[in-house]
């Protein structure tokens, strides 16, 4: 047997494999794997006490929060906050609901068409204006509390359900805006110019040509707010009088609160109660939440 060792033997040889790409890379560090577990902890703890603690005594709860309810199981508590006198849980779920559909509404109304007008001007005065809204932003909406009740008592909507959605629609609006400008500005600017040529105002403009290529931006302005209004409690504890009997899903935690006592059977169902849609909700528009959000922060 002999070998060919001429010059071109040697360069018709395969060449070595290429070694894979996640190749030499090893184990995570134990120190992220602390942290991931130390994640994974906080956020999943809470639910767990939530859970466990809605089908159990005061006693039991009291004694030991982080026990399972092995020995007994009881739905009567959950029953008897869906049933409660002091509250409609299905009065507090449409209020909620029909809040959040009309601030939906009301915000896309207003945010679409301003964000057209910032997308599109190459004015400064504009671009301020956006900084403007931008601020708002940053500011607590626990601050802007004492000052926005003086304002709407002013008015005559102090105590109300049309100041509450008026005060949501204000809230919301800086990052809905922030959004639609974002993604406008990627649409060719070729579009308007077509539309301008066959008659269509700016008006016509956005709301037939424009806004029906932001649906991802609509989509995720609608489940932002969806969510921050449905989980808000400060606002309708502060802005709805408590002796109206108007409810949110939230303020109807307090049924359980008196000021010497807490009865836990009734605080721990009623949050489940709370927070139960908007996991659902979650869980089955989390595709639309996570492509949402990298759309808005690709073509941000």
């Amino acid at each position: 047997m002999t070998l060919n060792l001429s010059p071109g033997a040697a360069r018709t040889a395969p060449p070595a494999p290429a070694k894979p790409p996640t190749a030499g890379r090893g184990r995570p560090s134990p120190i992220r794997i602390a942290l991931l577990t130390l994640l994974f902890a906080v956020m999943t703890v809470p639910v767990y006490l939530l859970l466990v603690n809605s089908f159990k005594s005061q006693q039991d709860i009291q004694s030991s929060p982080f026990a399972l309810p092995f020995a007994r199981v009881s739905l009567e508590y959950l029953e008897a906050a869906i049933h409660s006198p002091q509250y409609n849980v299905l009065r507090s779920y449409g209020f909620t609901l029909l809040l959040v559909v009309a601030v939906d509404v009301l915000c896309i109304l207003f945010a679409g068409p301003a964000a057209y007008v910032i997308a599109r001007s190459l004015k400064r005065r504009t671009q301020i204006l956006l900084l403007f809204f931008l601020a708002g932003t940053f500011i607590p909406s626990a601050a802007l509390i004492v000052p926005l009740i003086h304002v709407l008592r002013a008015i005559g909507l102090g105590n109300t359900v049309t100041g509450l959605i008026l005060h949501d629609v204000a809230m919301t609006l800086p990052v809905s805006i922030f959004l639609f400008v974002g993604f406008i500005r990627t649409v060719p600017r070729d579009i308007d110019h077509a539309a301008a040529i066959d008659g269509a105002g700016r008006l016509r403009t956005y709301w037939q040509v424009i806004f029906p290529l932001t649906r991802p931006a609509v989509i995720t302005v609608l489940i932002l707010n969806s969510i921050g209004i449905w989980n808000d409690f400060i606002s309708p504890q502060i802005l709805l009088s408590p002796g109206s009997g108007t409810y949110t899903v939230t303020t109807a935690i307090y049924a359980g609160i008196s000021q010497y006592s807490t009865d836990m059977t009734k605080v721990f169902p009623n949050l489940l109660l709370a927070v139960a849609p908007v996991i659902i909700f979650f869980v089955y528009m989390q595709r639309h939440i996570i492509s949402g959000l990298t759309v808005g922060a690709l073509k941000g």
